[in-house]
């Protein structure tokens, strides 16, 4: 038994390490090439000689980085907790409107049209409506996250839900079952691969929907921090809370991915397709 479990062990340390070395390989060129645009923004802007103040080196941002981490670290903080709100608040209220659209034929084909054209106002000019009812504190902000991200959520998960093979739903109702045990037992399974990706193209909209919100009106977060920095000259302090934001989204952009390789372990994936293929 020992011996067994030793070769086991073996064999799955040899598969993490496969997995681990071609993951280092396919990012690889990702990094090559963000190296040579830091070299090529770096060179281009001491040759140039270009005022910090109209388009700072990367390595002054680097130093900005370093300098006010604190503050940084703060207002990623509060933008972080934004997202976090909104970004669930908006994958429920899209999984409804999915869900309801889907079970119930006549009210679905009247709210469709009106989630479709509810999507078209622009974001923008609600927020200051949202400051007015809700103030400066943290509803305004999951109010516009809301609105800006729940509707890839709605849109792919009653994709899903719509792309059941109808043969499968005709084989259920002859045998007696209703559209509430259809939909459960087959259509929101089916959903779940689309659900997910909704899901993903969601929280990026939900880090916009932050940001945009604390442009709007706001005492704290990366948003209110860019805006300062903007009015004081600070672009190095800008670029640093860029940064920021976009590691912000990074780090949620795969922690929805981890969810989905948890829950979602049988949907095939684009970059295992390519590895694949490439084998």
């Amino acid at each position: 038994m020992s011996t067994i479990a030793t070769v086991t062990e073996a064999q799955s340390i040899d598969h993490w390490s496969k997995k681990a070395g071609l993951g280092l390989i396919r990012i690889v060129p990702t990094l090559a090439l963000t190296a040579a645009v830091i070299v090529a923004w770096e060179l281009a802007t001491r040759l140039m000689k270009l005022p910090t103040f109209v388009l700072p080196a990367p390595s002054v941002i680097a130093a900005e980085l370093v300098r006010k981490q604190g503050d940084l670290f703060f207002a990623a903080l509060v933008t972080a907790q934004e997202v976090l709100f909104g970004f669930v608040l908006s994958a429920a209220v899209g999984i409804l409107v999915a869900l309801v659209i889907a079970r119930f034929d006549a009210f679905g084909r009247a709210l469709y049209p009106l989630v479709v054209l509810f999507q078209n106002v622009p974001k923008i000019a609600l927020a200051p409506l949202f400051i007015l009812w809700f103030g400066y504190d943290l509803e305004p902000k999951i109010a516009l996250i809301v609105v800006i991200a729940f509707f890839p959520v709605a849109l792919d998960m009653l994709a899903g839900l719509q792309s059941v093979d109808p043969n499968l739903v005709i084989l259920l109702r002859s045998v007696g079952a209703s559209r509430t045990e259809i939909l459960r037992r087959v259509q929101i399974p089916h959903s779940l691969p689309h659900l997910m990706s909704g899901l993903k193209i969601a929280v990026t909209l939900s880090v916009i929907g932050a940001i945009v919100g604390e442009f709007a009106g706001a005492s704290a977060g990366l948003g209110y921090l860019i805006q300062f920095a903007s009015t004081q000259m600070e672009t190095a302090l800008v670029f640093a809370a860029l940064v920021e934001v976009s590691i912000l989204g990074v780090v949620f952009f795969y922690a929805v991915e981890a969810l989905e390789r948890r829950y979602v372990s049988w949907m095939p994936r684009a970059g295992d397709a390519h590895g694949r293929t490439n084998g």
